[in-house]
C-alpha cells in the first residue's frame, strides 16, 4: 500500500504539473494572439490619424473583452496611453526595454511573480507609420491573471485525488481480500501438511482459490496422492512378498517335517523331495526378482553374456509348470520349433522368460492354449509366448510394464502376485539392446514378444532393431 500510495503521488505530481504547463502554454500563446491582433488594430488607427480619444477606447475594449491589461509605450518607455486617456507617468522598467529590443517576451510577468497576484505578460517591440507616413517606435505589454491556470490546476488536482483516493481504497480492498485468502491458505496448508506427515492423507487442499495458489494446491494434492499410492503400494507389497515367502516355506516345511516323522512314506519321498526342489526354485526366482529389480534401480546390473540356445531354456522354464499346465489342462504348441541361438546373460534370459511364461499361465483360461513361437529375422531373434483368454484391454496395454501394476481382471485371480514380473522381463531385455511387444485382442489372446539382437555386444547388430 505504501508503494502504492508513494506512487500514486508521484504519478500525480508529474500528471498535474504537465497538465498546467500545457494549460500555461496555451494561454500564453491566446495573449499572444491578443497582443498582436492590437497592435495590427493600433497600427491602423495611428495611420490614420484616429485621434487619442479612439486609441484610448481601443485600449479600455480590449481590457474588458479580452480580460486583459494593455500597456503601451513611446520609444522612449514613457506611458503612451493609459485608462484614463491621457499618457502617465508610468516608464517601462529598462531592463524589460532592453529585452524587447532584442526579443519577444512570452512568460510570467518577472515583477508580479513575487506577488500574491502573479500574471502571465506578453511584450514586444513594433514600428508603426503615421499619417505623414514616418516610423514611430512604440513598446506593447499585456498582461492576463494566472487565476485561470490556478483554477484548472485545482481542478485537475482535485479530480486526480478523487480518482486516486478510489483507486488507493479498491486496491486496499483487493489486497486485503487477498492477503486473507493467502492467509487462510497458508494455514490450511500447514494444517494439512501436518497430517500428511503423519500418514493421513484423508484430506485434500481446497483447489476453488485465485489460479496461482490453485497450481500450489494440485501440485501439493499430486505429491499427496504419490505418496499415498507409494504408502499403499508399499504395503500391499510388503504383504504379498511375506505371502510369497510363507507359502513355499510352509510347503518345503511340511514336506521335510513328513519325511523325517514317517508320515511320508519311503516310497512317495521321491516325489515330495522334486516338489521341495521346485518350492527352493520358486523361491530362488522370488528372492532373486527382488533383488534384480533393487540391482535395475541403482544401475549397477551387468549382464554376462554368452551363446546359448534361447528355444532350449523356454523349455526348460517350461518345466517348472508342468504341474500347473496338467491342473489347468492346457495344450502346448511350438516348443519343438526351430533352434535359435543368441548371445545373452542365460540366468537373465531364464528369469525374464520365466516371468513371461507365469503371467500366460496364470492368466489362461481353463483348457486354454499356450503357443510359443521361435524366429530370427534379420538377426533379430524373436521368442513369442501366447496365451488364449481374456486378454488385455488398450489403456491396461499403456500400463501393464509399470512396476507393481496388476489389471483389474488380475485382481480377482492373482492374489499374492508382486506385480514385478513383467517389468522385471522388460528390463532385462532391455539390458539385451532389445524390447518387449504385447499383443492383445479383449476376449480371445494375450501375446508377447522378446524381440533382441542376435548378438548384444555386436553395435552393428543393434542397428536393425
Amino acid at each position: 500500500m505504501m508503494i502504492i500510495v508513494s506512487v500514486a503521488i508521484i504519478i500525480g505530481a508529474v500528471v498535474i504539473g504537465v497538465c498546467s504547463a500545457c494549460f500555461e502554454k496555451n494561454k500564453l500563446e491566446e495573449l499572444e494572439n491578443t497582443g498582436n491582433l492590437f497592435i495590427g488594430i493600433f497600427s491602423n488607427y495611428y495611420h490614420n490619424a484616429a485621434g487619442d480619444a479612439a486609441l484610448q477606447r481601443l485600449d479600455l475594449s480590449f481590457e474588458l473583452e479580452k480580460s486583459v491589461r494593455v500597456s503601451l509605450y513611446d520609444e522612449d518607455g514613457s506611458e503612451y496611453l493609459s485608462v484614463d486617456g491621457v499618457a502617465g507617468n508610468d516608464k517601462l522598467p529598462d531592463a524589460m526595454r532592453k529585452t524587447l529590443d532584442s526579443a519577444v517576451y512570452l512568460n510570467n510577468n518577472a515583477a508580479s511573480v513575487a506577488t500574491s497576484e502573479p500574471e502571465l505578460m506578453f511584450g514586444k517591440k513594433f514600428t508603426v507609420k503615421d499619417s505623414r507616413g514616418e516610423d514611430r517606435t512604440f513598446y506593447l505589454t499585456v498582461y492576463e491573471s494566472t487565476e485561470d491556470r490556478e483554477m484548472f490546476t485545482l481542478r485537475t488536482a482535485i479530480v486526480y485525488i478523487s480518482i486516486s483516493v478510489a483507486a488507493v481504497i479498491g486496491c486496499y480492498v483487493v489486497l486485503k481480500r487477498k492477503t486473507k485468502e493467502h492467509m487462510e491458505f497458508e494455514e490450511n496448508l500447514l494444517r494439512i501438511t501436518e497430517q500428511y506427515t503423519k500418514g493421513d492423507f484423508s484430506e485434500k487442499i481446497t483447489t476453488d482459490i485465485s489460479p496461482f495458489l490453485q497450481h500450489i494446491s494440485d501440485l501439493v494434492n499430486l505429491l499427496a496422492s504419490h505418496v499415498e499410492n507409494s504408502e499403499e503400494t508399499s504395503r500391499a507389497f510388503i504383504a504379498n512378498v511375506s505371502h510369497e515367502l510363507r507359502t513355499p516355506m510352509t510347503t518345503i516345511g511340511g514336506f521335510v517335517d513328513g519325511i523325517l516323522d514317517g508320515t511320508i512314506k519311503k516310497s512317495q519321498q521321491q516325489e515330495y523331495l522334486i516338489l521341495v526342489s521346485q518350492e527352493i526354485q520358486r523361491l530362488r526366482i522370488l528372492i532373486t526378482s527382488m533383488l534384480n529389480m533393487s540391482r535395475f534401480e541403482s544401475g549397477t546390473m551387468t549382464p554376462n553374456f554368452a551363446r546359448a540356445d534361447l528355444s532350449d531354456l523356454v523349455f526348460r522354464v517350461m518345466l517348472m509348470f508342468e504341474k500347473r499346465i496338467e491342473e489347468k489342462e492346457l495344450e502346448v504348441e511350438g516348443l519343438d520349433g526351430n533352434r535359435l541361438m543368441a548371445v545373452v546373460d542365460s540366468d537373465l534370459m531364464h528369469q525374464a522368460v520365466y516371468n513371461l511364461v507365469e503371467n500366460a499361465v496364470k492368466f489362461v483360461n481353463r483348457r486354454g492354449t499356450l503357443s510359443f513361437t521361435f524366429d530370427n529375422r534379420d538377426g533379430i531373434c524373436i521368442i513369442g509366448i501366447r496365451n488364449t483368454g481374456e486378454g488385455l484391454k488398450d489403456a491396461e496395454i499403456q500400463q501393464v510394464f509399470d512396476r507393481f501394476y496388476k489389471t483389474d481382471s488380475s485382481r480377482g485371480k492373482d492374489k499374492t502376485g508382486l506385480g514385478l514380473g513383467l517389468s522385471i522381463s522388460r528390463k532385462i531385455v532391455h539390458l539385451h539392446k532389445g524390447h518387449i511387444v504385447v499383443k492383445s485382442v479383449y476376449g480371445e489372446y494375450t501375446e508377447f514378444q522378446i524381440q533382441i539382437p542376435e548378438d548384444p555386444t555386436n553395435s552393428n547388430s543393434i542397428k536393425k532393431i
